[in-house]
């Protein structure tokens, strides 16, 4: 039996999220179904990383068993397989105790702002047409690295044993369109890039100052956070090994 690691990226708004779900279309039942078609058997992938309902990947991994080895050239049948929002990039053999999940140093993710009303935009990114004071944002995102306790920023109802997390990059980043927040770490909370992004925008507008955030991160409370920012700007961007 040979474990292989499969590289993907999707667009993830037609789709409840990563994980298999009774009664919804997944990522992950998406792919299985597909390789199932394929190879004409049952496939169990396990995740680098379970995107929430929405959230899009630009790479992602998951890694499965197969008695059998798996050419470069069968990509493009799978994919035929695939519906048009989910690609295949490659399939690689790894060794056996290989985890795309438990191996991986970090990830990063990005959220997509833009202040202009653009259609091109729209399922890709959060409009937000507020004026927003950059050295405020800027300023919270370094706050950010400070603190490694992030229960402030996490969703209920998690199977996590704690909620400490290692920030290696925390950053604000204008662009021609709009903003765009950009963390790594070494995991992620569920919910936890969009509640981190909404509250540093309350920053950003001066609904909150600085003491207030810090606050709310001490707090650990997830009540105090803001999580109203749309899973569609969310995007995981990277995973690092």
């Amino acid at each position: 039996m040979s474990r292989y690691f499969i590289e993907a990226t999707y667009k993830g708004t037609a789709y409840a999220g990563f994980q298999v779900q009774d009664n919804a279309a997944t990522i992950q039942s998406e792919i299985q179904k597909a390789l199932g078609v394929f190879f004409r058997q049952e496939f169990l992938l396990t995740g680098s990383s379970r995107t929430d309902a929405g959230v899009h990947a630009l790479q992602n991994f998951f890694h499965f068993d197969f008695d059998g080895s798996i050419p470069e050239r069968v990509i493009y049948n799978i994919n035929a397989i695939l519906p048009p929002d989910i690609v295949i990039k490659r399939v690689y053999a790894v060794h056996p105790g290989a985890h795309c999940r438990f191996d991986a140093v970090s990830r990063e993710y990005r959220y997509f702002l833009y202040h202009t009303k653009n259609p091109f935009l729209s399922d890709r990114a959060y409009y937000f047409p507020y004026t927003l004071d950059k050295i405020k944002l800027q300023e919270a995102a370094a706050v950010i690295k400070e603190y490694s306790d992030f229960t402030s920023f996490s969703k209920r109802n998690t199977q996590v044993k704690n909620f400490v997390c290692t920030i290696m990059e925390s950053e604000w980043q204008e662009t021609s369109d709009g903003w765009v927040y950009y963390v790594k770490a070494n995991r992620f909370l569920r919910g936890m890039v969009r509640g981190l992004t909404g509250t540093m925008l309350q920053a950003g507008r001066g609904k909150i100052d600085i003491p207030a955030f810090r606050a709310i991160i001490e707090k650990r409370d997830c009540t105090a956070a803001d999580f109203a920012v749309p899973a569609h700007g969310l995007f995981l961007c990277r995973v690092n090994y």
